[in-house]
């Protein structure tokens, strides 16, 4: 992130409590934020420890006029990040526009996975995924709409991996970058006796600039198509999430594209078939101060064929432990050739694609 741009956001976080005392009595500014701590063990080295996760700062405000905001700022162990940014004017009870860094509408939402480590959708850039420009948002009738264009990713700098969002990356053999981007979303919410269902369709195209002052390859601006189907059904405490995602970025001269995220860039397949499956119960209790536990078992899996290319699998079974305003995960992340559990990539075979697993324990309080 380039100095400027954190010092744009950092000076919202801070000067908006001073500013709120301007505002008048009826808008709402709430400040908050959260603290994480992490334990992980991995059977794939003896590097388990408990540790500083994240600090994070969140600003959101609210007109009776109809304009709102919202910021949230991350610091991690090694890195500090916008997680986003953005303005907008809700026209009427149906109708918003934000302008900033705000989310993508694509696929299941808000995520597609209960877990602290969601899906592989999250690690292709289809989960999650906050980039820079305009989003119009309609909901009404049991209908969401959602159109955005998006100039270019959160930083606009695909060289930089120091990013919260998994985006194309500047690297010497995919020296790609986002250059444009447009997304449709359709979803239709309506009830069926006890069951709640959201059905949807999402769509996106999007341009990759070929930096070629950073390429060590031959290669060309390209333009990639993502389209997903979603349902997710809510029966009781029930929770039933099924997606399927096919892309392609439209690369004529490899079958691989870089990504980054958390400092790191890594590969992952160019054009693949990715399928979602997740299930939770949530069980309200009354432990003390543990009041609800949310079981949940996430599988996804990446369909990738071609030479140097294999699937990869993540399947995370969890619970979710409120407790006050302390909200914690238990995971359990079994990865099959998938990146952050000890794989290559995603969708690359580099000669081990075998099976990883760890034990992740995340607490957090939220203020």
């Amino acid at each position: 992130m380039q100095l400027w741009q954190k010092f744009t956001v950092l000076s919202s976080l801070i000067l908006f409590p001073f500013a709120a005392s301007a505002v008048p009595v009826t808008d709402e500014v709430d400040i908050g934020g959260a603290v994480r701590v992490n334990y992980g063990w991995k059977d794939y080295d003896n590097n388990s420890k408990l540790e500083f996760e994240l600090f994070r700062a969140d600003v959101n405000y609210k007109s009776k006029d109809g304009l709102f905001a919202s910021a949230q700022y991350r610091w991690y162990e090694n890195m500090d990040v916008v997680h986003h940014a953005y303005m907008g004017y809700q026209f009427d009870e149906a109708q918003s526009v934000q302008v900033g860094v705000t989310q993508v509408p694509f696929g299941l939402l808000p995520y597609a996975a209960h877990s602290f480590w969601f899906g592989a959708t999250y690690y292709l850039g289809f989960e999650d995924d906050y980039d820079a420009g305009i989003h119009y948002k309609n909901e009404q009738d049991g209908w969401r709409y959602d159109l955005a264009y998006f100039v270019n990713d959160e930083i606009g700098d695909g060289s930089n991996y120091d990013r919260y969002s998994f985006d194309a990356a500047t690297t010497a053999d995919s020296p790609y970058e986002e250059a444009g981007q447009i997304n449709a979303r359709v979803e239709r919410e309506f009830t069926s006796g006890e069951v709640t269902h959201k059905l949807g369709g999402s769509l996106q195209y999007s341009q990759l600039d070929f930096m070629a002052d950073a390429a060590t390859v031959v290669g060309e601006d390209t333009n990639g198509l993502a389209a997903a189907a979603h349902w997710q059904l809510d029966w009781k405490k029930w929770q039933l999430q099924l997606q399927y995602i096919h892309y392609d970025y439209g690369i004529d001269n490899s079958e691989r594209i870089a990504l980054s995220a958390f400092q790191y860039p890594f590969e992952i397949a160019a054009e693949a078939d990715v399928a979602t499956v997740n299930i939770a119960k949530s069980v309200d209790v009354d432990w003390g101060p543990i009041t609800n536990l949310n079981f949940y078992n996430d599988y996804s899996q990446v369909m990738a064929s071609g030479q140097g290319l294999d699937d990869s699998i993540q399947n995370v079974t969890g619970v979710a432990i409120t407790a006050g305003k302390f909200y914690s995960y238990v995971d359990w992340i079994a990865g099959k050739n998938m990146w952050f559990v000890d794989g290559a990539g995603v969708g690359i075979n580099n000669g081990d694609t075998s099976w990883h697993s760890r034990l992740n324990i995340n607490i957090g309080f939220y203020f």
